[in-house]
């Protein structure tokens, strides 16, 4: 019995969770470890670990990020950490963006890098700028349900005006901000410092100007180490679009092993010519772990399989590395709350 080839176009899990770089995550920690707050506790609701905050290189999900900053704000009883996390945050940690922003020439220059380069930070908002005589900039959720975000959008916004008005020297006030979520209550210190009135509960998350502002020189501007910067940036984005093959490259490797009982990451990594270490770290830069993928896959596999209906229970029992169908069963249970057979009668 031949084990089955994972394309991407057959699976729903295909594209790796959104990552960042987890520049909030590590600056409500820090405002947390002020207080004297434990971390450990909050980091492993929100899916992490002191190690991964230690380590300034790691990534992870952008999920884990909102649901940390969400557990900070209600341990530290703050509504709007989000802005205060904004406002108060030193600019140039934000790092290789920051200062590719800071040495453009002119602040259109800044935006248009943003839009191009945000991913670098966040894979999960992107930045959409429109000029004319007004010049408007949007925030796109991608592969992160928008509901379950709000202190991240406060942030993000927060410090989009705070970049706008260092890299200008000009106390730039927008003419109107708009964002989807709903507020408990009067935001009123974030309506001060945004110069407007914030409109919660509207069709999209954005920042207006009322008027042209791409024009407004960047007073740090450095057009060489601008060039330098951005050629930086494109390699770290094509870098990165190398690396969104890899999940899937696990994802086969894993699929060719799994009747064998072989599919341990030892084994995955020398099929795919790298070691068990560089294999971790790879995956942990894309915000994923070899067993979540393992996990993912088998899930994958099993209701598939089971819909297809081609293939005994047993047979997918052993397709996906299972000596006995007691063990699958257990396992798909725990997995989706149903037994094999259940979802093969449904089917």
């Amino acid at each position: 019995m031949a084990a089955t080839s994972v394309r991407s176009s057959d699976r729903r899990r295909d594209v790796p969770a959104p990552s960042t770089a987890g520049i909030m995550t590590r600056q409500a920690c820090a405002r947390l470890t002020a207080a004297g707050i434990e971390l450990a506790p909050l980091l492993a609701q929100a899916g992490l670990t002191p190690e991964q905050i230690e380590d300034r290189t790691s990534r992870f999900p952008v999920q884990s990020q909102i649901k940390l900053l969400q557990l900070a704000a209600d341990t530290l009883q703050d509504d709007l950490l989000g802005f205060h996390l904004g406002r108060d945050a030193e600019l140039r940690e934000i790092g290789l963006l920051y200062y590719v922003l800071a040495s453009s020439n002119t602040l259109g220059d800044s935006l248009e890098r943003a839009d191009r380069y945000s991913s670098l930070s966040n894979e999960g908002i992107a930045l959409h700028i429109r000029g004319g005589r007004a010049t408007s900039i949007t925030f796109e959720y991608i592969g992160i349900d928008r509901r379950s975000d709000r202190h991240q959008i406060e942030f993000l916004l927060t410090a989009v005006i705070r970049i706008c008005r260092q890299l200008t020297d000009c106390n730039l006030r927008p003419r109107r901000v708009r964002m989807v979520h709903r507020h408990s209550q009067a935001a009123t210190e974030l309506n001060a410092f945004l110069g407007c009135e914030v409109a919660f509960g509207s069709d999209a998350d954005e920042i207006v100007f009322s008027e042209n502002i791409e024009e407004l020189p960047v007073v740090s501007g450095d057009p060489y180490l601008n060039s330098l910067l951005v050629k930086f940036c494109e390699e770290a984005l094509s870098e990165r679009a190398a690396r969104g093959s890899l999940r899937r490259d696990v994802e086969n490797a894993i699929a060719l092993l799994l009747p064998h009982g072989n599919a341990r990451v030892g084994d995955v990594a020398a099929q795919l010519g790298m070691s068990r270490r560089t294999l971790g770290r790879r995956l942990a830069s894309e915000g994923l772990t070899f067993a979540g993928v393992l996990a993912d896959l088998r899930v994958d596999l099993a209701e598939r399989q089971l819909r297809d209906g081609s293939l005994t229970i047993s047979q997918i029992a052993w397709l996906l590395g299972y000596r006995e169908v007691s063990g699958f069963t257990h396992a798909f249970k725990r997995w989706t709350g149903k037994t094999p057979r259940a979802v093969r009668t449904a089917a």
